[in-house]
């Protein structure tokens, strides 16, 4: 089953009297119960793709679909409404409320999306002690920890992750792979932008996408 499509996606973004296409007529489709991971170099249009996939963002042409459900060209009460209940996110930067807990983080995501059960997240990805911490007191390894919790926390259909691994220890990239690959078993569907050579490795499919085209190998 598709559970995350996203139909000849195009995205161009201005600047004076310059225009830029970050996506180029892009097709994404990710089953349940399967990892993609999508590769390629800084400004290829991997981030871009991402936040129009999620409902983040609203491309220029192409239409995104999650589990069956347009989510693209609706209003932004019907997006986040859709996001909240299917999509469990885990950005680059911005995962986690600033003047809340990490624990009133993971509580805030799982009454917004009226599911999910907070269980022993954060004890199995190794930063429960951090439960009552502010994100600021957090290291850079224990935040990426803690927003992948926020991402899992309502046990989300479709999970999309950019670069999750992107500046953490080799202990952290090992706790983010197994979490990974233990919800692509449990039938979410997984799509994350990275550099990791790793986690491309552990993946089902492999997409390149560079000037905001996917390419074949």
């Amino acid at each position: 089953m598709s559970a995350l499509q996203g139909f000849v996606l195009y995205r161009f973004y201005h600047v004076g009297d310059g225009e830029t296409a970050a996506l180029r007529g892009v097709d994404v489709q990710v089953d349940a119960g399967e990892l993609v991971a999508l590769v390629g170099p800084s400004g290829s249009g991997k981030s871009t793709l991402l936040s129009c996939l999620a409902g983040l963002d609203e491309p220029d042409g192409g239409s995104v679909e999650v589990m069956g459900q347009r989510l693209s060209r609706r209003p932004e009460a019907t997006r986040a409404s859709l996001r909240a209940r299917h999509i469990g996110m885990m950005m680059q930067s911005g995962n986690l409320f600033e003047h809340l807990t990490v624990a009133s983080n993971i509580a805030l995501q799982i009454k917004v999306s009226h599911k999910g059960d907070p269980g022993s997240l954060l004890e199995r990805l190794g930063i429960s002690e951090h439960a009552d911490a502010l994100p600021s007191q957090l290291s850079g390894g224990e935040a990426a920890r803690a927003g992948l919790a926020v991402a899992l926390a309502a046990d989300p259909d479709i999970l999309i992750c950019d670069e999750p691994t992107g500046e953490v220890d080799a202990d952290t990239e090992r706790h983010v792979l197994e979490f990974l690959a233990e919800r692509r078993r449990a039938g979410c569907a997984v799509l994350v932008a990275t550099y990791s050579a790793l986690l491309a490795h552990q993946a089902d499919r492999v997409l390149q996408i560079r000037d905001g085209r996917i390419v074949d190998d």
